[in-house]
């Protein structure tokens, strides 16, 4: 099953994709960022507005695959390694590279969130889902972001609103 699009609603904390008709085909909770909304580099927030999947890494890895700079690190996340780096902000599984589409809003400059590596991406086990935490990506549940990451084509539009 290939969708046509993804919408995140921040005030929910819900991301839903859609299928070639428009309708809802999946609901999948997640968590965005603590602070809140906002575009700008540096800002810690998740950007709003019109996006598409620029890039799509990690096809074929294992589920739990631990990514540092979009490249996996041949670690393989677990409770124990968890606790090692508590304060790790953990990018596994697979990650969903988002580019603004609005030039000024979230492309370009200082609102770029290409630029400011604003991913869909799995997280620790432990990450709480359908609450703001995250340092301004779209964090999932790994065996979401995982199907997620099977049914999206790239240029996949994705919205994402307050």
């Amino acid at each position: 099953m290939s969708i046509a699009a993804i919408r995140i609603s921040l005030a929910s904390q819900q991301l839903e994709t859609l299928d070639l008709q428009g309708a809802i085909a999946r609901v999948y909770p997640v968590s965005t960022a603590l602070k809140g909304a906002g575009e700008q580099s540096g800002s810690l927030q998740t950007p709003r507005g019109r996006h598409i999947v620029r890039a799509k890494i990690g096809a074929g890895l294992p589920l739990y695959s631990v990514f540092s700079a979009r490249r996996p690190t041949g670690e393989i996340w677990t409770p124990q390694l968890d606790a090692c780096h508590p304060d790790r902000d953990w990018i596994l599984t697979r990650i969903l590279w988002l580019s603004g589409c609005e030039p000024g809003v979230n492309r370009l400059g200082a609102v770029d969130t290409m630029r400011r590596y604003i991913y869909i991406h799995g997280c620790s086990n432990f990450a709480a889902m359908g609450e703001p935490h995250s340092h301004g990506c779209v964090r999932m549940r790994n065996h979401d972001v995982l199907e997620l990451f099977e049914a999206t084509p790239i240029y996949c539009p994705v919205e994402i609103k307050s």
